[in-house]
């Protein structure tokens, strides 16, 4: 026998991890998009609860406090609740949007056990001030 079918497994464990773990201080935000941007929503906050219990793990009100901005899942949280700062976009005039750039820069940081996002991400306002 080559070997036991122990080992691929735990070697995809390994890099399962190593794929899904926030880089360095990398933010909440920089690294539920990075996650997004490789492997996608499931309709949770699956990436922001993997980082909080990495990063933030006494975080408990961190998924309400991303809901009540309209974030009820990992996608949500930048079609309702935040959007990359201007100081990373482009505007593109002939489909009238902005452009987020891919990939998007290195995460500056956040400090540590801390939630908030670093400045490449700032609130979505709404009209009337709603968030």
């Amino acid at each position: 026998m080559v070997g036991s079918v122990e080992e691929p497994k735990g070697e995809l464990i390994t890099l399962s991890e190593s794929m899904t773990s926030p880089r360095g201080s990398e933010c909440l935000f920089c690294y539920t998009y990075r996650m997004l941007s490789g492997l996608g929503c499931n309709g949770t906050l699956l990436w922001a609860a993997r980082w909080r219990d990495l990063r933030a793990p006494r975080a408990k009100a961190l998924e309400r406090r991303l809901g009540d901005r309209g974030g009820y899942c990992d996608c949500e949280i930048f079609m309702n609740g935040w959007t990359a700062s201007p100081t990373v976009t482009t505007y593109d005039f002939e489909t009238d949007e902005e452009v987020w750039p891919n990939p998007m820069p290195a995460c500056p940081g956040a400090r540590r056990w801390s939630t908030q996002p670093c400045p490449l991400w700032l609130p979505i306002s709404r009209q009337g001030g709603a968030w």
